[in-house]
């Protein structure tokens, strides 16, 4: 009973850094280069290789193949960086209008 309720926490942890490195990726892609470069960071290539990299091995990793699961690890840790680090810094140089109406809520 115990093994089976490891084996489904392990794979629902699996299934969440893939998911985390997909989401990164999509990201990433929807941004423009120039956010980038103005905010400071690496270049979008860049950072578009290393999360398709990171999605490749979050992949791989998933069960069952269960393959190169020690380096689904590191691929979480590269989509967090990107996500925690980069991306709040490019999203105000992404352009088009942010927030809600100026005009009164209800």
């Amino acid at each position: 009973m115990f093994g089976n309720v490891q084996v489904a926490l392990f794979a629902l942890f699996y299934f969440a850094i893939f998911g985390l490195c997909v989401w990164a990726l999509i990201d990433a892609a929807r941004h423009s280069a120039g956010a980038f470069v103005a905010a400071g960071k690496r270049t979008k290539q860049f950072w578009l290789i290393v999360l398709g990299v990171a999605t490749g091995v979050s992949l791989i990793a998933l069960p069952p193949l269960g393959a190169l699961r020690f380096l689904a690890l590191l691929a979480a840790v590269a989509a967090v960086v990107y996500l925690v680090d980069v991306r709040p810094a490019i999203g105000g140089h992404s352009g088009g209008r942010r927030g809600g109406s100026t005009r009164g809520g209800w």
